[in-house]
């Protein structure tokens, strides 16, 4: 009931993050947001004449619809920046060159440009373009952008927005620390991962140790942290690597979800089609790199397809798991709500159901980083179970051992068992040899169900009449052997004494003999010599009229103890 609770509560949560995230208008970057209309480039164009004719802007068509090329985006009138130093950013795109147009309002206008491979020297974390707007005393009014070789995915100038320089600074030091918790959570969490894997050695951790590393190396290019190691890296190249590493990060998930549940979910037809989605989204990654830019945009519609796939595979592994009653499915469902609903906008966002958002394009990073903190509860929760279910094997084994290594009808060990416990045992040790008195009389007196009886009380009097590190065992019918310490006093007497004072079933009268020898028992040569004397000690209790005990050689009326040279002397040819 508590699992359905705390599934029920994250399923809340995530329509609730839906629904924010959907009814959200589109949001540009920290910053005065910008309006833009866009006209696709002509011969002739000129920003001089397009700043003072703009008639041919479209201000109502998504950018998205007009398809790759080359192409003209018109902002709207600029707020007054006053005196403060100010940029202009938007989302990194797929394109050749851009360049910037800045009108100003005594009628001179700047530019400034890079193309995808200058791109680094205005990138900034968040993979986002800022360029300083050049200063002037007369205040800048408009902005022109000219795009060459635009693929186009999802706008042409993305979010633009107006930031001064210290909300600039204070926003890439935001992310800077964001990213930089997520690589050292990353880190941490491949070296905890892997530590544990050398201990447990269960399948998910190596799994969940490749999709945090892929995710790591996914965050170092999609955030344009990449540039700033590597300043040559063309922006375009940066980003086949992203789309590369975002595709092996999901196919890294899928695998880790496969280990992660138990074997029956992914049973039958859904390994089968979780392989074909693995594969599918690698081969369009592939495709999609090797195609730019001659057919990026069908690429780009494919590699949406591959992801759109996966997301209709995960209901179907979420009901399997349900099905199976998996232990683990609430765990997976609070770990990776927040992921899977944030891969779900991106698809959306492919589509062009929803607008592009700066959060959007990193929501991969935050969803990871929220689910490793929940995995690690998660992870903690397997161990748990793993425990139990190691201790419960545990026990089972132990119950196993028990039930191979005892009699079943007194409880004492069997005679393997007690051979093997015995047998080598340093020091002097004194074996007895118990019998039970005309035992075959007992069984005919009370019946073999009343005989039974009478040996589990006699084996109980016996253990209780023994220091506790002896053995005990029940070797034949109505047979038992005793072996303990010669230095720890073992009272064959006490014994035959306890007996006759152990009430039997029925109220029949049992008593015993007792058969002893002591020696060495290093060796299985040892134990047949020592059974051989107290065996023969045994007889002469009993032909001595029973109910006493006889130490070996000496057949006489004391029990006490012959030295083992003695036993050696007499009984040799």
């Amino acid at each position: 009931m508590q699992s359905r609770a705390s599934l029920r509560a994250v399923i809340a949560a995530l329509i609730v993050m839906i629904g924010l995230c959907v009814s959200r208008p589109a949001a540009a970057l920290p910053g005065t947001p910008l309006a833009t209309c866009i006209v696709p480039a002509k011969a002739g164009m000129a920003a001089a004449r397009l700043f003072e004719n703009t008639q041919h802007f479209d201000c109502r068509t998504s950018q998205a619809r007009f398809g790759s090329g080359d192409f003209w985006v018109l902002s709207q009138r600029l707020p007054d920046l006053g005196a403060r130093g100010a940029n202009i950013r938007y989302g990194s795109v797929w394109m050749s060159r851009i360049t910037l147009y800045v009108r100003y309002a005594d009628g001179v206008v700047r530019q400034s440009s890079f193309s995808s491979r200058t791109a680094s020297q205005v990138l900034k974390l968040g993979a986002v373009f800022s360029q300083r707007l050049p200063p002037r005393r007369s205040p800048p009014i408009q902005l022109l952008w000219h795009v060459e070789g635009s693929a186009n995915f999802r706008g042409v100038i993305l979010g633009p927005s107006i930031v001064d320089d210290s909300e600039g600074a204070r926003t890439q030091t935001l992310r800077a620390a964001l990213y930089g918790a997520f690589a050292g959570m990353a880190i941490a969490l491949i070296v905890y991962n892997l530590a544990l894997w050398g201990a447990l050695r269960q399948a998910y951790q190596p799994a969940y140790c490749l999709l945090v590393l892929c995710l790591l190396a996914y965050a170092a290019t999609s955030s344009g942290a990449i540039a700033h190691v590597f300043p040559g890296l063309d922006n375009n190249d940066r980003q086949k690597f992203s789309v590369l590493l975002l595709a092996s990060s999901a196919t890294a998930a899928l695998m880790f979800a496969r280990t992660f549940f138990e074997r029956a979910v992914f049973a039958g037809w859904p390994r089968t089609v979780s392989n074909a989605v693995m594969a599918a989204l690698m081969s369009l990654a592939v495709v999609w790199g090797l195609a730019a830019p001659v057919a990026l945009r069908t690429a780009d519609t494919a590699m949406s397809l591959g992801y759109l796939a996966l997301m209709l595979l995960i209901p179907v592994i979420l009901w399997r798991a349900w099905r199976v009653r998996s232990n683990y499915l609430w765990l997976f469902a609070l770990a990776w709500g927040a992921p899977i609903v944030m891969a779900g906008l991106r698809v959306a966002n492919s589509f062009g159901l929803i607008g592009w958002r700066l959060w959007l394009d990193n929501s991969t990073i935050l969803a990871m980083a929220v689910e490793a903190l929940l995995s690690s509860i998660a992870i903690a929760y397997r161990i748990l179970l793993l425990s139990r279910e190691r201790d419960a094997a545990r026990e089972k084994e132990i119950e196993a051992r028990l039930l191979a290594d005892t009699d079943p009808l007194t409880g004492l060990l069997n005679r393997r068992a007690f051979l093997s416990r015995a047998i080598g045992r340093t020091g002097e040790q004194v074996l007895l040899i118990v019998d039970i008195d005309h035992f075959k009389r007992v069984n005919e007196t009370i019946g073999h169900d009343g005989g039974d009886e009478v040996l589990r009380v006699f084996a109980r009097a016996l253990r209780s009449a023994l220091p506790p590190e002896t053995l005990v065992a029940r070797v034949g019918g109505e047979e038992f052997a005793i072996v303990g310490d010669a230095a720890t006093s073992v009272s064959p007497n006490a014994i035959l004494e306890r007996i006759r004072r152990e009430p039997m079933p029925y109220d029949v009268q049992v008593t015993a003999s007792i058969g002893c020898c002591t020696g060495p028992l290093l060796r299985e040569t040892d134990w047949k010599l020592l059974y051989r004397e107290a065996d023969r000690a045994l007889f002469a209790a009993k032909a001595a009229g029973r109910d006493r005990a006889r130490h070996a050689i000496d057949h006489g009326p004391s029990p006490d103890r012959q030295s083992w040279n003695e036993v050696l002397s007499r009984s040799a040819p």
